[in-house]
């Protein structure tokens, strides 16, 4: 049995439609980040970082159980407790972790600052947003042009490369991003949204998610309270 620690979110989403593909064993642990679980130190002790998700799996490599933060990671170690979604030839597995690498250190970031400042910052500085808008547009152009050329990104099989940047590109409006302009990463979307495996993943938690609207909330994640040593 595996335990996840997460919430309804873009990285959430990511490791349990991991674990639905996959057909793991697993329990989905609450950890609500407008209340600030994140910063409770039973969470901490398996999440330094403070950030969702994070898992333990009682049947780790060695048979011991193991924790590990980061959603690109656990993906990666899912992967490869499964031999699923990576890729079999060391070629294939390279060309994926390429993908993994450009969600976990360009798309879901950038996105995740475009949607900051489109829809969350409490000032509205029309710098940011066009910096992050016109970023985000970019970024949705190397996917496009990447998919016009293949059916998932690192090649004509899903891979966790899929499992990570799809999650990002559900708020694509949100972001700035008009799909007209992307047909190759809409045919890829509504693919990928198509799955059963992906379908239940993305409502994994749902049910207990809020509209961030709680002035509380906003400052746990964006004010001192994120920011505090811990």
């Amino acid at each position: 049995m595996i335990d996840v620690y997460s919430w309804s979110t873009p990285n959430g989403h990511k490791v349990h439609i991991m674990l639905e593909e996959c057909g793991l064993a697993y329990r989905a642990i609450p950890v609500d980040i407008g209340a600030g679980d994140q910063f409770k130190h039973e969470f901490l002790a398996i999440s330094p970082n403070n950030k969702i998700p994070a898992i333990v799996d009682a049947d780790g490599p060695d048979g011991k159980p193991i924790s590990l933060f980061e959603s690109g990671a656990i993906l990666l170690y899912l992967a490869g407790k499964t031999g699923k979604f990576l890729g079999k030839t060391d070629r294939e597995k390279y060309n994926t972790l390429q993908w993994l690498m450009f969600q976990m250190g360009g798309l879901g970031p950038m996105l995740g600052q475009a949607h900051h400042f489109r829809i969350y910052a409490p000032t509205k500085i029309d710098y940011a947003v066009d910096r992050y808008t016109n970023e985000a547009n970019r970024l949705y152009g190397v996917l496009d042009k990447q998919l016009a050329q293949t059916e998932y990104l690192a090649g004509d099989t899903y891979t966790i490369a899929d499992i990570a940047s799809f999650p990002w590109t559900r708020s694509a409006p949100n972001q700035g991003v008009d799909w007209a302009d992307y047909p190759h990463v809409k045919r890829w979307f509504d693919a990928i949204s198509a799955r059963p495996a992906v379908q239940r993943g993305v409502e994994v938690l749902s049910n207990l998610r809020k509209p961030l609207i709680d002035d509380k909330a906003k400052e746990v994640l964006f004010g001192k309270t994120q920011y505090s040593k811990k």
